[in-house]
């Protein structure tokens, strides 16, 4: 989803587009001028009935998106709050890395502790090894003789 900036900016440019829209329909559908002393008749033409019909649908999508441009308006932070909700967001993520970096670093410990453990039981196994080696050497040896 977009940033708030960027919602506010398509909407305007969708209002601009409504407006060049009705503009255009506004040129296609107009009714002639009347002059004095002709046409009386105060009927209303087909094409009349259908140039309502527009107004009426570009009427509403402006004002329904004039109504959303003042609602993203106003969703925007204002420029005396913002400096302080900066710093209480950094305060906020600054305690947030103060405990991630203590636990990290109880996890490295941990991480050492268990290392040296099993560096430890490693060398156990191999003199474990050596031993069993070297005895088995001497039986060899002993059975011979």
């Amino acid at each position: 989803m977009a940033d708030r900036l960027t919602q506010l900016q398509d909407c305007i440019n969708q209002q601009a587009e409504h407006f060049c829209n009705s503009i255009g329909i506004l040129q296609q559908f107009a009714p002639p001028s009347k002059f004095p002393n002709f046409d009386r008749t105060g009927s209303q033409t087909p094409q009349q009935q259908s140039q309502e019909d527009y107004v009426q649908l570009f009427t509403s999508l402006i004002a329904r998106c004039a109504k959303d441009i003042d609602t993203l308006i106003e969703s925007l932070p204002s420029e005396e709050n913002s400096t302080e909700l900066q710093l209480q967001a950094l305060r906020s993520l600054e305690l947030e890395n103060q405990d991630a970096a203590e636990k990290l670093e109880a996890v490295v410990r941990r991480g050492q502790n268990l290392l040296e453990h099993i560096q430890g039981a490693l060398s156990e196994i191999a003199q474990a090894q050596l031993d069993m080696q070297h005895l088995a050497k001497n039986m060899n040896n002993f059975n011979q003789n």
